[in-house]
């Protein structure tokens, strides 16, 4: 199976060891990866800012970039919402892109929904010494539609043990510009959500959004928490990146 992986900007300039994770995993289970060199942006942050033009053009770029594949896998619940939900609605109006826009979101996957819903995965091989507490975007679980198939995966990790978060569907305060918008509402979302995870017993993090874990990496950090962060594909393929906030 011939797939493109989109990367995403924040896994492209915070944390790579994603997108090797992601690649180690899929060709694990049979697929050929290709990283197209002219993928952008997705275009998300400005279509959440109002700026539909530019969000159009970042979104045809990616398309033309990315469309010769079978299927476009994304390690993150945002940009892959992004991709398969919005594309369509955005270049809908356009004669030349809208199907194009409609043929490329039928196959654009987040990642463990693509390693679950195509790719029939059930089980990875490897282990994780620690406790883990799952933090589901609210993209992951709102828009993709996927909660229990990323802990379905982390039980078949030797070693891996879950822990039950309360309220463990409620958002991080992340959310891309509302952070920058409503900071004093963002720290206090974060706050109650490590609050949260500290009091579950876990000593490891994960998630499928970056955003998410870099929000939280960084509160844990401030209150000076030993809790680890990492990205789930990381923890599934065995990557050995340090956490994210150490290094």
């Amino acid at each position: 199976m011939n797939v493109a992986l989109f990367v995403t900007c924040l896994v492209d300039l915070f944390r790579p060891s994603v997108a090797f994770a992601a690649i180690r995993l899929l060709e694990r289970h049979g697929c050929t990866v290709s990283v197209p060199a002219a993928q952008t942006c997705c275009g998300q942050p400005g279509y959440n800012g109002g700026d539909r033009a530019s969000a159009q053009a970042l979104a045809r770029q990616v398309i033309a970039s990315c469309e010769g594949y079978e299927h476009i896998v994304v390690p993150s619940g945002s940009c892959g919402g992004m991709l398969r939900h919005h594309y369509p609605a955005l270049l809908a109006d356009d004669p030349v892109w809208a199907e194009r826009a409609r043929a490329f979101a039928a196959k654009a996957h987040e990642l463990i929904a693509f390693l679950t819903g195509v790719l029939g995965v059930r089980a990875v091989e490897g282990s994780y010494a620690g406790t883990i507490a799952y933090h589901d975007s609210c993209s992951s679980l709102r828009e993709i539609g996927i909660r229990e198939e990323p802990r379905a995966l982390l039980r078949s990790v030797r070693g891996l043990a879950l822990a039950a978060v309360a309220g463990g569907e409620t958002c991080c305060g992340f959310g891309g510009a509302f952070c920058v918008k409503y900071p004093a509402i963002s720290v206090e979302m974060a706050r109650r959500k490590t609050a949260a995870i500290t009091a579950s017993g876990a000593d490891t993090l994960l998630a499928g959004d970056l955003g998410c874990l870099l929000h939280l990496a960084g509160r844990l950090k401030r209150e000076g928490s030993r809790i680890r962060v990492r990205h789930v594909a990381e923890v599934l393929a065995g990557n050995d990146a340090p956490p994210i906030g150490e290094a």
